[in-house]
């Protein structure tokens, strides 16, 4: 099974997904734009500031789930010795960063007008900067580190302690006294978001899901062309 995992069988799928991925990002991204910036109905007491709601969202859950997945990834690949999956851990790490900064940045713009500041130490707002500190500190990791087995473990070790942080994340509005509402989507129960704003924000997310691939694919393939050239085999 371990066989489906080596770089070279991987690479002759990977290198040429880009393009079909960027096809259909332009295509999803448009329909989402239009839905959001056009369609969609403006808030009664927001009013046109909550479209910023279709980018911060969709940011904010993307960079949660590559967060878990690089989790996920570098735990199974510790114990199992898998050394690719460090490798597409860190080809998803920066994808996941910049859209906990895109998070963070159009929080801030969208706390202006709704809140009457630019920052505020709230519980969830917090939480989503410790977040980004855990990319940060991942990714330093493999540029210090040069030893594959303290790298691995580091890593894995960075993932793990910053894993917690996400349920923090998640349950903060319901935990603490925070400035951010409780959540509008629940997948167990009704959400309190009419339609007319939760079609456009699941086909946002679609595309920035879409765009993550596409940056993790052309990181993943640069990460593999690396190892081709320095003449090795596997991982």
């Amino acid at each position: 099974m371990l066989k489906y995992f080596e770089p070279g069988r991987i690479f002759s799928i990977t290198s040429k997904a880009p393009k079909y991925v960027l096809f259909l990002f332009i295509i999803i991204l448009s329909i989402g734009l239009t839905e959001a910036l056009i369609l969609s109905p403006e808030d009664y007491k927001q009013s046109h500031s909550v479209r910023i709601m279709y980018v911060h969202v969709p940011a904010a859950w993307i960079s949660l789930g590559i967060f878990s997945s690089i989790t996920l990834l570098s735990v199974v690949g510790y114990i199992f010795k898998i050394k690719n999956f460090f490798l597409i851990s860190k080809s998803l790490a920066p994808s996941g960063l910049v859209f906990n900064i895109i998070a963070l940045v159009t929080g801030a713009i969208w706390g202006k007008p709704t809140w009457g500041t630019w920052w505020a130490w709230d519980a969830r707002i917090t939480s989503m900067l410790i977040l980004a500190l855990f990319y940060v500190m991942y990714l330093v990791a493999w540029r210090i580190y040069e030893d594959n087995d303290k790298l691995f473990k580091i890593t894995s070790i960075i993932t793990i302690l910053g894993i917690i942080n996400v349920p923090i994340i998640k349950y903060s509005v319901d935990w603490w006294n925070t400035l951010h509402q409780p959540a509008s989507i629940n997948i167990l129960s009704k959400s309190s978001i009419h339609t007319s704003m939760l079609f456009p924000l699941i086909i946002m997310t679609a595309a920035f899901a879409l765009f993550s691939l596409l940056i993790f694919l052309m990181k993943y393939n640069t990460e593999l062309i690396k190892i081709k050239n320095k003449g090795l085999d596997r991982l």
